[in-house]
C-alpha cells in the first residue's frame, strides 16, 4: 500500500559527493570518521524505520487487531508482537534529531593561506629596541655601488611607467649627508648628480646643463614625482635610526605578513612584530613611524614613516640580508612614496662601511657655464623645469 521505501545501505550516500576544491591547495573535501560514523547511524534507524512502517501496514493488510493501551496510545498487533505509533514517532524523532550531525551538514575545506612552517624567534619590545638601536649606532657612513630602478605612477596619474635600471653610486652619512651619482646604463657617463648637507640640497644634470639648488626639508610640488624627491627620504631608508627615549615611545605589535613557505614552497602567513614608534612634538605625540621586524631571524624587513596627520609618507621594505664588512644589510631596498607616487628600488652589489668621509665629499659646486635654475625650492611654484627633467634622464623600459 502506497509508495515502498528504498534505502541504501553503502557507508557513502548517494546524495554525498565531494564539492569542488577552494583555496590553493586544491584538496578535495574530506569527510572524518565521526561524520562517517554518524551517517551509519543515520541508515540503520532510517532501516529499523523502515521495516516497522512495513510491518505496521502488513499487520492491517493481514487483518491485524487494532486496539487502545491503557495510555491511550492505538497499536496493531503483528504476528504476536505489539507495534505502536508511539515507537514509530520516537524512531522518526531519533532519525531526526541526529540529521544535523550526518556528512550532509558537516565537511571540511583546506585554508586559504596556512602559516607558514618556519623556525620563529622570540623577543619582547625591550629586546626589539636595543636590537634597532645596537643596528643604528653599528652603521655612521656607508659607500654603495646600487642597481637604481624607478617607477612614477598610480592611481593619481591613472598610468605607471617603469623606467631601466642604471647604474649608481651613493655616500651616506648620518645625521642627514647624501651624495648619489647616477650613470647612464650604456655610455657610463654621468646622467644626474645630487648632493645634499642636511640644509641644501644641490642637483645637477650634465645632459641639460642644468644646476639646481634648494633647501632640503622643504616639499616641492613639482608635476614630476622624482621631481619631488627628498635626499632625507633616501637617508632614512639606508641608515635606520635609533629609538630616542627623550622623546619617542616605542609600543610592540604582533601581526603577520605573506611569504612563500619554505617547507612546502607556497604563500603562507608568516607571524611578525611591529614596533609602533610615537614621537612627540611641541603639539603633542603622534605616530612617526612603525618598523616591522621578521621573526625568522628578527630583522627590519619593512618601515612605514608617517606624517603628523597620521598619513603614510613613505614605505620601505628591506630584503636579502647580506654580510658586508662583518655587518648584515639588506641588499634589496625598495621605496615607495604613496602620497608622490613614485618609487626607487636599489640592489646594492658593493657596500662599504663606516669608510671615512669628508664634509667636501657632500659638496656640489657650480660648474662653469650651467644654467643655475633656482637657489631657493619649496614655494608653492613647481619645481623649476631642471628638477623635472631628471624623470626624463632615466630611460624608459623597453627604450634604448
Amino acid at each position: 500500500m502506497g509508495t515502498a521505501l528504498h534505502f541504501r545501505t553503502s557507508l557513502q550516500p548517494a546524495h554525498i559527493r565531494a564539492p569542488p576544491a577552494v583555496g590553493h591547495d586544491a584538496e578535495p573535501y574530506r569527510f572524518s570518521p565521526p561524520v562517517i560514523a554518524t551517517t551509519y547511524v543515520q541508515l540503520l534507524l532510517a532501516r529499523c524505520l523502515h521495516c516497522l512502517v512495513r510491518r505496521y501496514r502488513e499487520g492491517l493488510a493481514d487483518g491485524g487487531r487494532i486496539s487502545v493501551t491503557e495510555d491511550g496510545q492505538k497499536s496493531v498487533m503483528m504476528g504476536g508482537s505489539r507495534c505502536s505509533r508511539i515507537v514509530l514517532l520516537r524512531i522518526a524523532s531519533l532519525l531526526l534529531a541526529v540529521v544535523p550531525l550526518g556528512g550532509c551538514f558537516s565537511r571540511s575545506r583546506p585554508v586559504v593561506l596556512r602559516t607558514s612552517t618556519a623556525q620563529l624567534q622570540t623577543a619582547s619590545g625591550k629586546d626589539l629596541i636595543e636590537r634597532i638601536n645596537a643596528a643604528a649606532s653599528e652603521i655612521q657612513t656607508l659607500k654603495a655601488t646600487v642597481g637604481l630602478t624607478a617607477s612614477v605612477g598610480g592611481g593619481k596619474l591613472g598610468k605607471i611607467t617603469e623606467f631601466q635600471e642604471i647604474r649608481g653610486c651613493i655616500l651616506a652619512r648620518k645625521p642627514s649627508s647624501l651624495r648619489m651619482i647616477g650613470l647612464n646604463p650604456l655610455l657610463q657617463n654621468q646622467m644626474f648628480d645630487l648632493a645634499n648637507n642636511g640644509h641644501e640640497f644641490k642637483l645637477w644634470i650634465p645632459s641639460r646643463n642644468q644646476f639646481v639648488a634648494g633647501n632640503s626639508d622643504e616639499a616641492r610640488s613639482s608635476m614630476q614625482p622624482l621631481g619631488n624627491l627628498l635626499p632625507q627620504v633616501i637617508v632614512d631608508a639606508l641608515l635606520v635610526q635609533a629609538v630616542d627615549p627623550q622623546n619617542e615611545l616605542a609600543v610592540l605589535e604582533g601581526g603577520e605578513h605573506e611569504v612563500i613557505d619554505p617547507g612546502e614552497r607556497k604563500l603562507a602567513l608568516q607571524p611578525d612584530y611591529t614596533l609602533n614608534i610615537i614621537k612627540q612634538n611641541g603639539r603633542g605625540w603622534y605616530l612617526s613611524r612603525k618598523v616591522m621586524f621578521d621573526r625568522t631571524d628578527l630583522r627590519p624587513h619593512q618601515q612605514l614613516f608617517y606624517d603628523e596627520h597620521g598619513s603614510i609618507v613613505t614605505e620601505v621594505h628591506y630584503d636579502e640580508y647580506r654580510e658586508f664588512n662583518g655587518v648584515f644589510f639588506p641588499a634589496n631596498i625598495q621605496i615607495w612614496r604613496p602620497q608622490e607616487e613614485y618609487s626607487i628600488k636599489l640592489v646594492v652589489t658593493k657596500l662599504t662601511i663606516n669608510g671615512p668621509m669628508m664634509d667636501d665629499q657632500f659638496v656640489l659646486e657650480l660648474p662653469s657655464g650651467a644654467g643655475l635654475a633656482s637657489r631657493r625650492l619649496g614655494s608653492k611654484a613647481d619645481a623649476p623645469p631642471g628638477v623635472s627633467q631628471l624623470n626624463k634622464q632615466l630611460p624608459a623600459a623597453g627604450q634604448d
